[in-house]
């Protein structure tokens, strides 16, 4: 983590498409959780080692040889990896060239924010080795629209970096060239922010995905009254008053 509360959390021992296997998923899973309990994280970029790929699937050398409970075991620790990330108190930023693959695209949907590099491909195709996708691809409806998730999920065909943009898979696609300075640019942005303003949104977000919109916006009332507590309101806008005068 740097002086402004960005950590970069960088996939290794993972070979060149950062395949995700038990002790790979085991170790982020960990690292993401310590960097979770540090008040001082603003925000946590998720990022492979190289640009062949941001996570190109799950280990399927290790799947291969799995029997329906070891199957459960490595599956629920996928899981916990990809909850881990969903509920990390600050936004975390999935840093996305070349492929992304199943699990690994599992993985960026439980990220906040998608930058994805101009030679990205994603896609689920785990129906073409025999098993479904599952845990967190059930965020593809809600994010793309259900005709868009079927369509992925049933046929395991790639999309590259220009359809994901148009469907809402991915939020930016940069260059490869720029993405480290689009990671940079977002990271460095969201830091600025009041810490806890950040937080707070990042969990009422979480907490819209399951109420009614009813009770969201009900609930939101006293959101925004308690952000006041905590002095950053006042702060910033006296900041932002205090620019326009001048």
């Amino acid at each position: 983590m740097d002086e402004r509360g960005i950590a970069t959390l960088t996939i290794s021992n993972a070979g060149s498409l950062n395949i995700l296997g038990t002790p790979v998923i085991a170790a982020l899973t960990d690292a993401v959780r310590r960097l979770a309990a540090d008040p001082q994280v603003r925000v946590l970029i998720l990022r492979g080692t190289g640009d062949k790929g941001f996570i190109g699937g799950a280990d399927i050398k290790e799947m291969v040889a799995l029997t329906r409970d070891s199957a459960e075991r490595f599956i629920g620790g996928l899981r916990e990896l990809c909850d881990a990330v969903r509920h990390c108190p600050v936004p975390v930023i999935a840093r996305m060239p070349g492929w992304c693959l199943g699990g690994g695209l599992e993985l960026a949907l439980a990220c906040d924010l998608r930058i994805a590099a101009d030679n990205a491909n994603l896609g689920m195709p785990e129906v073409k080795v025999g098993i479904p996708s599952v845990i967190h691809a059930a965020l593809m409806p809600r994010l793309i629209g259900n005709a868009r998730a079927a369509w992925m999920l049933l046929t395991g065909e790639l999309c590259d970096a220009a359809q994901a943009l148009s469907w809402g898979l991915v939020h930016r696609v940069v260059p490869l060239a720029e993405l480290d300075a689009e990671v940079e640019r977002v990271a460095q942005l969201l830091a600025g922010f009041g810490p806890t303003v950040v937080r707070q949104q990042k969990r009422l977000l979480r907490e819209w995905e399951e109420q009614p919109v009813d009770t969201a916006i009900a609930n939101s009332v006293a959101e925004f009254g308690s952000a006041f507590d905590t002095g950053e309101p006042q702060r910033y806008m006296a900041e932002f008053v205090n620019r326009k005068r001048s």
